[in-house]
């Protein structure tokens, strides 16, 4: 039976992605596996390159089964490094703890290949079972929501409207700062606020069943 594991908002927290891929592999115990980051690998936290440099290697090594994708951090780290004048609002968001691990000034003086990398990811995944977004879609609008903005942004109303998108939607984005994964009947959080002091998450999926079979968690 192939696995997928589908990790939540990291913001920087290395040591805690690294022990959890340690608890993944454990998991799987040989099966076949497909990772997928919902985003936000920066900002806040105390190592944001040292994620981005992580995730990067994963992907060289396992192009097929590692799947990264853009968080609205990730999306604010790119305007500020092209718009001078978006800088300020990165950093009120978190940006200075990112410039301060990559041991650079300013946004402008980021690694290209960072910057490049950044705005390469997708904003949306699906298997056969789910799809995979970093913060949600608009409700009423077919799935996968085309709007990139809403992929990276959207809270309400997709937070509180119980909407079937035709697959069970796993995102991240809002933190529940109880440390759980939120699972609804048509989605899952797995934002469980990692750099606020609460666990890493990673939800566990079959081609069995849409929602999780269990969690991993670190933190």
């Amino acid at each position: 039976m192939g696995l997928t594991y589908a990790i939540g908002d990291i913001h920087g927290c290395y040591d805690h992605l690294r022990e959890l891929l340690n608890r993944i592999e454990e998991h799987r115990e040989g099966r076949p596996r497909k990772l997928v980051f919902l985003g936000d690998y920066i900002d806040r936290g105390p190592d944001s390159a040292g994620v981005i440099s992580l995730l990067r290697d994963l992907q060289a090594s396992e192009p097929e089964d590692v799947v990264c994708l853009m968080g609205n951090h990730e999306d604010l780290m790119i305007h500020a490094h092209s718009v001078p004048g978006l800088r300020i609002n990165w950093l009120m968001n978190g940006g200075a703890a990112t410039l301060q691990s990559f041991g650079v000034a300013g946004p402008e003086d980021l690694p290209d290949d960072v910057v490049r990398w950044a705005e390469s990811l997708p904003t949306v995944y699906e298997d056969a079972q789910r799809f995979y977004v970093h913060a949600g879609f608009r409700p009423g609008v077919p799935a996968p929501d085309p709007d990139q903005h809403a992929r990276l942004w959207i809270r309400e109303p997709f937070l509180t409207e119980d909407h079937d998108f035709g697959k069970y939607v796993i995102h991240g984005h809002t933190p529940l700062l109880d440390g759980e994964p939120d699972v609804r009947r048509f989605r899952t959080n797995l934002d469980t606020g990692c750099v606020y002091g609460g666990a890493l998450t990673a939800g566990v999926f079959t081609d069995e069943r849409a929602a999780a079979i269990q969690f991993l968690q670190v933190g």
